[in-house]
């Protein structure tokens, strides 16, 4: 079996936006496991739009993400 790594390539901005469901399909892990790590306050940090809108995260919290910067 080969493990192909995560990583995010270098022209992404890290100001880009990512929402949820985009960063749970890009680190192929189940949104109920995504969930469960921020009811746990592990993972990136997430906002809101508008403080009450959809969640999301930045490239920079991704990339800090996968460094394991948690």
């Amino acid at each position: 079996m080969s493990i192909n790594p995560i990583y995010v390539p270098d022209d992404w901005d890290d100001n880009g936006i990512i929402l949820f469901e985009e960063f749970c399909t890009f680190i192929r892990t189940p949104q109920r496991t995504v969930r469960e790590w921020r009811r746990l306050k592990r993972g990136p940090r997430w906002w809101r739009f508008n403080g009450n809108g959809r969640l999301y995260t930045t490239v920079a919290e991704l990339r800090r993400f996968l460094r394991g910067g948690q």
